[in-house]
């Protein structure tokens, strides 16, 4: 029983071990490198984003591993006018429940008073009567008393009914400086921050000779940065999202002690599939279609030793097709930032 139990988290742990090697082989394509076409045309996965647009159909594969989310499909909950559907409002103490021992001292002398005018007043009035054949002077004297003492209460009363008012007076909060016209870009208050990307404002952008230019020599230098396991160069042509998908893939082929290299790399095709602008940014999709030599080497085998050559051919070039989207901040340089799978 004990050893079954090493064995299921043994497989556990590989099993997690291995998800980010699985699906970043997937993205490769089964060849070496980013020329999956070299491969015989394998049936992989793009990644990278293509902005607003990253997860559109373009006619290429679908772009499976990429930082931008894909917009929900899922319609916004209804919202119904029934009573029952509204939450229900908190309801505040009394001033009786907030104030107890007032409230204990307000209903004392009500009841005295209350005490006083029922039996207070059948007193008075048989003293009254009793001292109606004699001396004139006690009638005026309970009189006043009670007079006297209905003043009290009202006192009582009047202060009760102010400190009432004035603690149900509850200040309002004031909010000032803090408005979305003066909200930071980024914060929770900036609407451009929030917006989904299906309200991305976008706009054709007219490729030109030198962005094509660019374009081939981004292939080129992208190719033999890879080839040499060159992450610096990387850097320079590549976005941070997918310099980190190269980086991960150099690693495993570190790993696995071999490398992968892309040599000679000769464009035979470029088509501007769709160009775009973002706000301040620009996004170009471009069919590549390229000749190279795209093969891989055992890293721990001398040269022209058996097992060197691990894959392909160092000698004969092949044609790859891929589909490779480049982004740039207006007026900046051209970045690759995905590639798909024709």
């Amino acid at each position: 029983m004990q050893n079954s139990s090493k064995l299921i988290a043994a497989c556990i742990i590989a099993s997690l071990i291995g998800l980010p090697t699985l699906s970043f082989a997937k993205a490769r394509g089964g060849g070496g490198g980013y020329s999956s076409g070299s491969r015989g045309g394998n049936s992989s996965m793009g990644f990278g984003s293509r902005g607003s647009r990253t997860h559109q159909e373009n006619g290429a594969k679908p772009i499976e591993q990429s930082t931008t989310s894909r917009p929900s499909t899922t319609p916004p909950p209804q919202t119904t006018n029934s009573p029952t559907a509204q939450p229900t409002p908190a309801t505040s103490p009394s001033w009786f429940q907030r104030n107890p021992l007032l409230a204990g001292i307000a209903g004392g002398l009500a009841g005295t008073w209350l005490g006083h005018m029922l039996f207070g007043a059948t007193e008075s009035t048989a003293k009254t009567t009793d001292t109606e054949s004699g001396s004139g002077s006690a009638p005026a004297s309970t009189s006043g008393n009670s007079f006297g003492l209905i003043l009290l209460l009202m006192a009582i009363g009047a202060g009760a009914f102010y400190f009432f008012r004035k603690s149900k007076q509850t200040p309002a909060p004031v909010f000032t400086g803090l408005s979305r016209s003066t909200a930071t870009r980024g914060s929770l208050l900036d609407v451009s921050a929030n917006r989904s990307t299906d309200d991305v404002d976008t706009e054709t952008y007219t490729v030109t000779s030198e962005d094509k230019a660019a374009f081939q020599q981004l292939l080129t230098e992208i190719q033999m940065a890879w080839s040499a396991q060159d992450v610096a160069a990387l850097r320079r042509h590549l976005t941070p999202e997918m310099l980190s998908y190269f980086s991960t893939a150099l690693a495993e082929d570190s790993s696995r002690g071999v490398q992968n290299h892309v040599e000679d790399v000769v464009l035979l095709k470029g088509d501007v599939r769709e160009a775009w602008s973002e706000d301040s940014t620009d996004y170009a999709t471009v069919d590549l279609r390229w000749n190279a030599r795209d093969y891989t080497v055992s890293t721990t085998i001398p040269r022209g030793e058996p097992g060197y050559l691990v894959e392909g051919s160092d000698d004969t070039a092949t044609e790859s097709i891929e589909v490779w989207t480049f982004m740039r901040v207006r007026n900046g340089q051209w970045l690759l930032s995905a590639i798909q799978q024709q």
